[in-house]
């Protein structure tokens, strides 16, 4: 079993980070670049934006005209109060009172019913934009070249697809309708206050500039902090996802303590940004409550000076005083929304930077795979033989590490071609150019005498049959599994398949047989019964190219035998490229390519390889060599 792969970030040793981690927090790279690149993804919903922007509107105008309305309805009260105790009128029109009181309850639930429609609409709209955004990163990731997955932790990819869309869809959600409703309501109230009182307004006006200094400090000093919380929330998250894949490993050299260490420092950076966050977010409440309270008791001693003067009616004030109250609630709405704005900043940047990062080379399709059996159509069609010519290849993960150097091979269709070498030789890297996994940085690599480069890589993959060392099932039935080999194959030929595996036999003994669903690990059946239910699928695919990467390394010698005879019937009028340790299983090869450093040193059958006495005569004969 392989230890788990670390890839989070770059580490040093044990116990501390390496020299290209970043362990502070900042600032959003691109603030004004990733809210425009958010726009835009939304221009397609533009229709029922502007819906909500409308709706948002008039709920929020009606709402405002009510406390002018209640004004109206207690100066009426107020006046026949004062009538009937100075003798001079009817009294309390309590008419008059339930007309204005009816046309407040109508302005209300006017309001509500707005409200509710753009909200409705909005929902849809967040909701649609998170189930499009997860869709482009699905389709990103079956795009991306494999060394972008060989540098970044699946636990990393995966936070931005479920942590950051989740947080771009409850911000937008909620950004959008408060930043409508909060302008619209700032605007009617201040519009209220002047024709109430322009001396009470400009009291009230003096909370703003207060109020925003206030803000614009907050935000400055919690924004790196709301970046830091996103960041190393997915470190985090990778680090658990590739701490449970390799919780074997971790137990059997007993190394828990030092993995809740790490997770502890990872835990700890996040804690420490989330609470900041957190912590200087929930400081603008208690400040704006606290400056528009100095607010309201100016307004309420120039409003009660005004009234003695009858420059204002008990309505008037009341109405006011009301709309004071409000008035600070734009003000706080668009502080909670300066943090809620931080937050979509900082998720949408995650989102869009690998929504942007380099995709697989474009492909340049000069020729197309004919369908099995059929002749060729014309100079862009091949009916693929399975002669493969490696010419001068020249490879290196790192471009400025080249560990691939002139690599030159010609095998013919049908030969059995068998890759020898120590570990880090380069075998599976050649396997992994020769399927365009990654593409070489000199020379070509041909089939038939095409370029692999000019296939697309739908039908170059349709070519090959791969078994890996390192097995592969997914959570489904074991039918499904073989069957993924070749989706529309019948029960029948999956049958067929597994009997060729020698993997029927104990497929029958399971409870469930083919039909038994295997577990997210694939742990309810044994590692070796996972090798040939692999090799059953690669059977089912009936590729013109074969690949086995130490495909029998997983299973006992008497298993291996009844493998290695469907191998030599699956193998029959194929190409077939087997990497082996086991030089015994591979003494039948109509050529042998012996690899060291990159190169291949040596190359022909096992018998002509042995008489000569050099690199695979020594690597053959230290196999059987007694200890």
């Amino acid at each position: 079993m392989r230890e788990p792969k670390h890839a989070p970030m770059k580490r040093g040793p044990i116990g501390g980070h390496g020299p290209g981690v970043n362990m502070g927090f900042d600032k959003a790279k691109n603030f004004k670049g990733s809210m425009k690149k958010l726009l835009a993804y939304l221009g397609k919903f533009r229709l029922r934006i502007l819906i909500v922007m409308i709706f948002a509107v008039l709920s929020t105008a009606f709402s405002i005209l009510g406390p002018n309305i209640l004004g109206e309805a207690t100066t009426e009260m107020f006046n026949g109060i004062m009538n009937k105790i100075a003798g001079s009128g009817d009294g309390i029109h309590f008419g008059r009172i339930g007309q204005i009181l009816l046309t407040l309850l109508g302005l209300y639930v006017t309001s509500a019913g707005f409200s509710y429609i753009q909200g409705y609409i909005m929902t849809g709209v967040s909701m649609k934009v998170t189930q499009n955004l997860r869709a482009d990163i699905i389709r990103k990731i079956n795009r991306m070249p494999l060394n972008y997955f060989d540098t970044t932790s699946h636990g990393e990819v995966l936070s931005r697809m479920t942590n950051d869309v989740d947080t771009l869809s409850n911000t937008l959600n909620q950004s959008v309708t408060q930043i409508i409703t909060s302008v619209t309501m700032f605007l009617g109230i201040l519009i209220m206050m002047f024709s109430i009182s322009w001396q009470m307004t400009l009291v009230a006006l003096c909370i703003i500039p207060v109020s925003l200094l206030f803000v614009l400090q907050i935000v400055k000093h919690s924004q790196k902090y709301f970046k830091g919380q996103q960041e190393y929330l997915g470190h985090v998250n990778g680090h658990v996802e590739e701490q449970y894949g390799g919780h074997v490993v971790i137990k059997a050299f007993n190394r828990e303590n030092i993995s809740t260490e790490e997770f502890d420092r990872y835990n700890n950076k996040l804690y420490q940004s989330a609470w900041k966050s957190q912590f200087l977010s929930g400081m603008m409440m208690p400040v704006m409550n606290f400056v528009s309270n100095l607010g309201y008791v100016a307004v309420c001693i120039l409003g009660g000076w005004l009234a003695t003067t009858g420059s204002l009616t008990v309505g008037g004030i009341q109405a006011f005083i009301q709309y004071v109250r409000q008035f600070t609630q734009p003000i706080n709405q668009i502080a909670n929304i300066s943090n809620i704005l931080q937050q979509t900043a900082a998720a949408s940047e995650r989102v869009f930077e690998f929504l942007a990062e380099e995709e697989e080379t474009p492909e340049q399709v000069l020729v197309h795979v004919t369908p099995n059996g059929d002749q060729d159509h014309d100079d862009s069609t091949v009916n693929v033989k399975g002669s493969v010519q490696f010419a001068h290849v020249h490879f290196g993960y790192n471009p400025e590490k080249i560990i691939i150097n002139d690599f030159s091979a010609t095998v013919q269709p049908g030969q059995k071609i068998a890759i020898v070498g120590p570990t880090g030789a380069g075998k599976t890297t050649m396997v992994k150019l020769l399927m365009r996994f990654y593409d070489v940085n000199e020379g070509a690599i041909l089939i038939d005498g095409y370029d692999i480069r000019n296939f697309s890589r739908d039908e170059l993959g349709s070519l090959f049959g791969m078994v890996l060392q390192d097995t592969w099932l997914y959570n489904g039935t074991i039918r499904e599994n073989i069957r993924y080999g070749r989706l529309d194959a019948a029960d029948e030929e999956v049958t067929a398949a597994a009997r060729a595996a020698q993997v029927d036999h104990f497929v029958r003994t399971l409870p469930g047989g083919y039909d038994m669903i295997l577990n997210e690990e694939a742990s309810n059946v044994s590692q070796g019964q996972k090798q040939l239910l692999t090799i059953a699928r690669a059977i089912l695919s009936d590729p013109k190219i074969l690949i086995l990467d130490e495909a029998t390394s997983s299973v006992d010698t008497r298993t291996e035998v009844l493998i290695q005879k469907a191998m030599d019937n699956l193998m029959k009028g194929r190409t077939s490229f087997v990497i082996a340790h086991r030089l015994s299983t591979i003494r039948d090869a109509d050529l042998i390519l012996c690899m060291n450093n990159g190169d291949i040193v040596e190359q022909g059958t096992h018998d002509e390889l042995m008489e000569k006495g050099g690199f695979y005569a020594n690597l053959y004969n230290s196999q059987f060599a007694k200890a």
